[in-house]
């Protein structure tokens, strides 16, 4: 690899962290929230933590943790107790918050566990207490409390078919929402008539507040009869438990199990706040990106859509900006966010972000300077340690002489290992944030 590409990685990752920092839980706490004395500034709302009996912080999520963390801080003596759920190894020291430890993106035992005490204490909250609640990706499969008569087993099988067959997050929380006791805003109906603030770092496209986290305290726009068109759409019907496709069948002739909407009263006590995005982590990224000395544009924030397509789109603006300096010329940045999806057709292991790089390798295989990096925001690919992989005009080449043949690894679905024998994944760790995917390319100047 040359030096060029060398600097032009180095330069993908101090873009991608700068990003990552930005959406960062105490940066985003400390920016929309305040205290002075007893007041408590959250947003453009303030409360007076006086007038309550106690303050409670339930949630659940990826970055959960470290927003319970920098609330301990804020609240001090203020604050009563606390329950919240995340992902395992992403937690961090907490005094009065308790913490279950769950499975993503298949639920366990402990985020059942995990949703059942969540419940309890909004349950226990009256109108005198305020319920601060902290929610963030990957909070719709560490509450996991399905409805009667749907066991744990037959949510993870529901989790499994949705991922498999290509379905949107919109659509799998839609499907997730009415077999729950807790989403679809019924941790609100829960907390009600206690005050309810929701604080929200946003992992959907377009921040819809309905589907982050599968929307526990806000009103659901979707229904039962949603639920039965996804089915369709997907003909999934016969690979669904039947426990789940009767629930469906029962919810769309019983008005009393739909999720509350939007007339709902309990809604007058509750409001949601956005903390963190994918474009706050997109701007970010650009500044970190000029710093260094590229031309910089955002392509959007809210990319959807097939990984193999996405891929060949991005691969094609890239070798544009390369050939004639359109729409930037070199060196030149291009960004984009929001979060693909892929269906799998084979039984290897990877991510969305891994299975973009090894879709586009082929693209610039031979161009003279293109660095492509694509990586989740948390950490965290699919069910891999890796966050995601770069791709550059050397990866086939590179791959070739390995006598690894890329279309048998895309085949079976198994970026992770052909970029992990290339070791061109990108490993972080966890990030404790989680606000979708940034995709990084570089054109550097010959």
């Amino acid at each position: 690899m040359t030096s060029l590409l060398k600097k032009a990685r180095n330069d993908s990752v101090a873009i991608f962290n700068a990003g990552c920092r930005a959406v960062a839980p105490k940066e985003a706490i400390n920016r929309y929230c305040r205290r002075q004395g007893n007041l408590l500034t959250i947003g453009s709302e303030t409360y007076h933590l006086d007038s309550y009996e106690r303050v409670y912080i339930i949630g659940a999520g990826k970055a959960t943790a470290p927003m319970a963390q920098a609330f301990e801080s804020l609240l001090g003596d203020n604050l009563h107790a606390g329950f919240i759920s995340v992902k395992y190894d992403h937690t961090v020291p907490l005094s009065k918050v308790c913490v279950v430890e769950a499975a993503h993106p298949v639920p366990d035992k402990n985020g059942e566990y995990g949703s059942e005490k969540i419940l309890e204490i909004a349950r226990m909250a009256t109108e005198k207490d305020l319920c601060i609640c902290l929610l963030s990706g990957g909070g719709s499969a560490l509450l996991p409390l399905s409805v009667a008569g749907v066991s744990l087993a037959d949510k993870q099988e529901t989790t499994r078919v949705l991922l498999a067959c290509g379905a949107t997050i919109h659509e799998v929380n839609t499907m997730r929402k009415h077999l729950s006791q807790i989403k679809g805003g019924q941790l609100a109906v829960a907390a009600y008539p206690a005050t309810l603030v929701s604080l929200i770092l946003s992992d959907v496209v377009g921040d819809d507040l309905d589907v982050i986290a599968s929307g526990p305290t806000v009103p659901d726009r979707t229904t039962f009869s949603d639920c039965e068109e996804i089915i369709k759409k997907y003909d999934i019907g016969e690979k669904l438990p039947e426990s789940v496709v009767n629930h469906f069948i029962k919810g769309k002739q019983a008005a009393e199990l739909e999720t509350p909407k939007a007339d709902n009263t309990v809604f007058k006590k509750t409001r949601n706040v956005i903390i963190g995005s994918n474009i706050e982590a997109l701007q970010a990224a650009r500044k970190e990106a000029e710093k260094r000395g590229y031309q910089t544009i955002i392509l959007s924030s809210m990319i959807e859509g097939e990984t193999a397509d996405i891929a060949r789109v991005h691969t094609a603006i890239a070798k544009e900006v390369a050939v004639s300096g359109n729409p930037l010329a070199p060196p030149a940045c291009i960004l984009s966010g929001g979060e693909t999806t892929v269906t799998l057709r084979g039984t290897g292991k990877g991510g969305r972000n891994q299975h973009f790089a090894l879709c586009a390798a082929p693209d610039i295989a031979g161009e003279q300077r293109i660095v492509m990096l694509s990586g989740g925001t948390d950490g965290n690919d699919g069910p891999t340690d890796a966050a995601g992989a770069f791709a550059d005009n050397t990866t086939l080449e590179r791959a070739e002489n390995d006598r690894l043949d890329y279309k048998v690894y895309l085949a079976d679905n198994d970026s992770y290992h052909f970029f992990q024998k290339l070791d061109d994944l990108l490993i972080t760790g966890p990030t404790n944030t989680n606000v979708m995917d940034l995709r990084i390319i570089l054109v550097p100047d010959p």
